[in-house]
Order: C-alpha cells, then sequence, then structure tokens
C-alpha cells in the first residue's frame, strides 16, 4: 500500500482538521505545507483524491466542495489493515508490530482489546433477542 505524497498529505490534513466540506481556495488557506503551492495545482491533486476515492465532492456555485470520505483514524485502520494482509505472515507482522509498543501503548492496546470483547457481547446478544 503506497502512502500519501507530500502534497496529498498535506491536502488531506487539511480537509481532515477542517470543521466541514471546503472548496479548493479554502484547503488552499488550510494547508500547512513548506512551500507556496499553485491552486491550480491543489485543485489537480484534490480532483486525483477524488478519482482515487479518498474524497467526497458536491458542486457548488462553479466551484467544488470536498470532503474526506473516512476519518483519518479510520483511514489509518485501512491501511493498516491492507499491510498486515498483504504481508506474507500477517501472526509474525502483528507480533513484531505489538513488539514494538512502549508500556503506555500496550496499556491503551488492553484497553482497546476489552472495549471490542464489549461490543462484539452486546451486538451478539442483541442478535440472539
Amino acid at each position: 500500500m503506497k502512502g500519501f505524497g507530500e502534497l496529498e498529505a498535506a491536502i488531506m490534513d487539511a480537509l481532515w482538521r477542517a470543521d466541514g466540506p471546503l472548496v479548493v481556495r479554502e484547503v488552499r488557506e488550510a494547508m500547512i505545507y513548506d512551500r507556496d503551492v499553485a491552486y491550480t495545482t491543489v485543485m489537480t491533486v484534490t480532483n486525483i483524491l477524488y478519482h482515487k476515492g479518498l474524497l467526497h465532492r458536491e458542486k457548488a456555485g462553479r466551484a467544488w466542495l470536498y470532503w474526506p470520505r473516512e476519518t483519518r483514524e479510520e483511514h489509518t485502520a485501512r491501511v493498516m489493515s491492507e499491510i498486515f494482509s498483504g504481508c506474507g505472515d500477517p501472526g509474525t507482522t502483528m507480533l513484531r508490530f505489538v513488539e514494538s509498543f512502549s508500556d503506555e501503548e500496550m496499556a491503551r492496546l488492553n484497553e482497546v482489546l476489552r472495549e471490542v470483547r464489549a461490543r462484539r457481547t452486546a451486538q451478539a446478544r442483541s442478535l440472539m433477542d
């Protein structure tokens, strides 16, 4: 799975931080990027992100409004899932990944696992009712 290029990442970050959909001009103004980028360049890359399926868009007058199809966290989780499913041995890859966690990250992982188990148990009970 290929990650974002620098400009793609800056555009996605601007859209993830936004309170709602943005037109390209607003995306360009909200971007945190180390050099000036032409409006047309931002427009082109935003259009590419739309065609890659990463953004929604809707016509607003003569401009397009853009917003992410998924949250930053949903995107990251999907990419991680693709990485694990695309590696030779997902179990070993996951083991090596978790071995690199700090004690705080391990504690958070345990909390998340408890939360997932509780949700699945509640879901199973609701299906049986």
